[in-house]
C-alpha cells in the first residue's frame, strides 16, 4: 500500500509515524515552498520513503504519484486539505465531495454551507476593509465579535472584540498578515462572538460512514489584546447526554460539508439555542499525544484513522458510543507571560509534577519568547493525568504558579550566565 500525505506537520507526523509502525509507505508532499516553523518543527522525514517536497505543476505531482502507486492522497493538517482532496479527485481516488471542496477550508462558505442543510452556525460576514467590517458590526446590533482569517488556524490573527473600533483595529491586523501557511488574507471574517460551552470533536469517516474518536471541552482564556488563549482541554465521556448531542450534531455538519473519507476536527458551541458550529477541518484535530490518548481513553483519532486507511472495514467494528476514559486526563498549553530567552529547563521541571505524563516543547534553542497570544506563541503543552482529579487539579494551579513567576524564559543574569534554571 502507497499512501501521500500532505502537509505532514503536527498531528500528521504523528500519523506519518503510526503508518510508519503498520509497514504502510508514505510520500510526504509540500503544499506550499515555505513553511511556518511552528509547524516545520514537528515533521519527522524518517517516517516517509520520499520527500516530494513543494512541486507547484499539479501535473507533474499526479505522474509522480501515479508512477509510484500511490493509491490515497490525506491531509496531515490544515494547509493541506485543498492540495490532497485536489489530487485525489484528479487521480480518482477516494476522497471528500467534489461540491464543497472551497468550503471545507473558507469558513464563510462554510457556514453558509452549514446553514443550508439547516445548522446553526454564528451571524456573520466578510469584509475586505476595516471600515467595512466596523460597520457591518455597528449595522448588526452584536454587543461583542470575532475576528479571524478566513482560512487559517491555530487561533491565529484571532480577537475578540465588543466595539466597532476593536472591529477595525482587528480586521487591520488580519488584512496586513499573513495565515499560518503563509497564505495572505485577502478578507477577514466578522463573526457573532458564541456564549456557551466549547468542544472540539474529532472524527474519522470512510466510505460516508462516521466515527467519533474523541470529544474534548475547550477551557480558553483572555490573553494580550483581547485575544483568546488557550488554558486547558479535557475529554467527554462518550455516555454522556452532551456527548450525545454533539455526535448528532457533527455528523449532519460532516454531511453538509461533504466529508466522506477523511479524518475531521469540528468545534462546536453548546449555546441556549442548542448546538452551533464554530468551524470544521477536514484534517486530523492537531497538538495532540495519541499515545496519551490511547493510553487513557484506549483509541485515538489518529490510530482509528491510521486503521481505516489500512482497512476501511475498521470503521464498522469500533464502537464510538462505548469508548470509557480511566482517571482524570487534562492536555495543559502553556502560557508565557514576559519576553524573553526561552529558559530550556522549563520542560524538564514540568516533566517532574506526579501527574505529568507528556510533555510537548514548541521552543528551539535560541528561541526568543513573547507573550502567549495564540497557540502558535504557546511554548507548548502537557497532558496531566491521574486516578485522583485533585492530583491533576494540584499540579495545573502549581504549574500556572510557576508561569506567572517566568517559568518559561531566561532572566538577564541567567542568559548572561549562559545557563538555564536547574529543575
Amino acid at each position: 500500500m502507497q499512501l501521500a500525505i500532505v502537509d505532514g506537520y503536527s498531528t500528521g507526523a504523528a500519523l506519518a509515524r503510526r503508518l510508519h509502525t503498520l509497514g504502510v509507505e508514505s510520500t510526504h508532499i509540500q503544499s506550499q515552498p515555505d513553511v511556518h516553523d511552528y509547524l516545520q518543527r514537528s515533521f519527522g522525514e524518517e517516517h516517509y520513503a520520499h520527500n516530494l517536497r513543494h512541486i507547484p505543476d499539479l501535473e507533474v505531482l499526479c505522474d509522480l504519484l501515479e508512477h509510484r502507486g500511490v493509491s490515497r492522497v490525506i491531509a496531515g493538517t490544515e494547509s493541506g486539505v485543498t492540495l490532497a482532496e485536489t489530487l485525489s479527485l484528479r487521480l480518482g481516488l477516494p476522497t471528500n465531495s467534489a461540491d464543497h471542496l472551497a468550503a471545507r477550508r473558507d469558513k464563510n462558505l462554510m457556514a453558509e454551507a452549514v446553514r443550508a442543510a439547516g445548522l446553526a452556525s454564528p451571524l456573520a460576514a466578510v469584509a475586505q476593509t476595516a471600515e467595512e467590517a466596523a460597520a457591518w458590526f455597528t449595522a448588526s446590533g452584536l454587543t461583542e465579535a470575532v475576528v479571524k482569517p478566513l482560512t487559517s488556524a491555530a487561533t491565529d490573527n484571532v480577537r475578540f472584540c465588543t466595539t466597532a473600533d476593536d472591529v477595525r483595529a482587528a480586521t487591520k491586523s488580519v488584512l496586513g498578515a499573513r495565515t499560518v501557511f503563509g497564505e495572505p488574507n485577502h478578507t477577514a471574517l466578522v463573526q457573532e462572538r458564541l456564549v456557551g460551552d466549547e468542544y472540539y470533536i474529532n472524527t474519522v469517516s470512510s466510505c460516508g460512514l462516521h466515527r467519533v474518536a474523541e470529544i474534548w471541552r475547550y477551557t480558553k482564556q483572555r490573553g494580550p489584546g483581547a485575544t483568546p488563549v488557550y488554558d486547558y482541554e479535557e475529554p467527554v465521556p462518550a455516555t454522556t447526554p452532551e456527548a450525545a448531542i454533539l455526535r448528532e450534531f457533527t455528523f449532519a455538519v460532516l454531511d453538509a460539508l461533504g466529508i466522506q473519507e477523511t479524518p475531521a476536527q469540528t468545534e462546536v458551541m453548546l449555546t441556549a439555542r442548542g448546538p452551533v458550529l464554530i468551524e470544521t477541518g477536514a484534517r486530523l484535530g492537531g497538538a495532540t499525544n495519541p499515545d496519551v490518548v490511547e493510553r487513557y481513553c484506549g483509541a485515538s483519532q489518529t490510530g482509528l484513522a491510521a486503521a481505516a486507511l489500512v482497512d476501511p472495514q475498521a470503521l464498522l467494528t469500533f464502537d464510538d458510543t462505548a469508548t470509557a476514559w480511566t482517571g482524570t486526563v487534562r492536555n495543559v498549553e502553556f502560557v508565557n507571560h514576559r519576553t524573553g530567552p526561552a529558559d530550556p529547563s522549563a520542560p524538564v521541571k514540568i516533566a517532574q509534577l506526579a501527574s505529568a505524563v507528556a510533555v510537548a516543547s514548541s521552543i528551539d534553542p535560541g528561541d526568543v519568547l513573547t507573550p502567549t497570544a495564540d497557540l502558535i506563541s504557546s511554548p507548548g503543552y502537557a497532558y496531566l493525568a491521574a486516578d485522583s482529579r485533585p492530583e491533576v487539579l494540584r499540579d495545573y494551579e502549581l504549574l500556572r504558579s510557576w508561569e506567572r513567576a517566568g517559568l518559561h524564559t531566561l532572566t538577564t543574569a541567567e542568559t548572561q550566565q549562559g545557563l538555564g534554571r536547574t529543575a
